[in-house]
């Protein structure tokens, strides 16, 4: 398991979460903010990043900045 920090700017804020590697064969990333789990992304089968859960009601904007986070993150 590895866990990583990223920042993801808003319309009008900057937000910081923790990502989760959590390294199981069906790889997920689960996204933290202030230790509340808010996201929860996979790869497909081409390698890119896809939510798959999002309890923390986040706007697509955030999502999409993530996914490129982490996507970055491994690529």
């Amino acid at each position: 398991m590895e866990k990583f920090e990223i920042s993801v700017v808003g319309t009008d804020e900057l937000f910081n979460f923790q990502v989760v590697n959590k390294g199981t064969e069906r790889c997920e990333y689960e996204v933290y903010e202030s230790g509340q789990l808010v996201a929860v992304f996979e790869p497909d089968e081409h390698e890119y990043i896809h939510i798959c859960r999002n309890p923390g009601g986040l706007d697509e904007e955030i999502i999409v900045g993530i996914a490129d986070r982490i996507e970055a993150h491994y690529l």
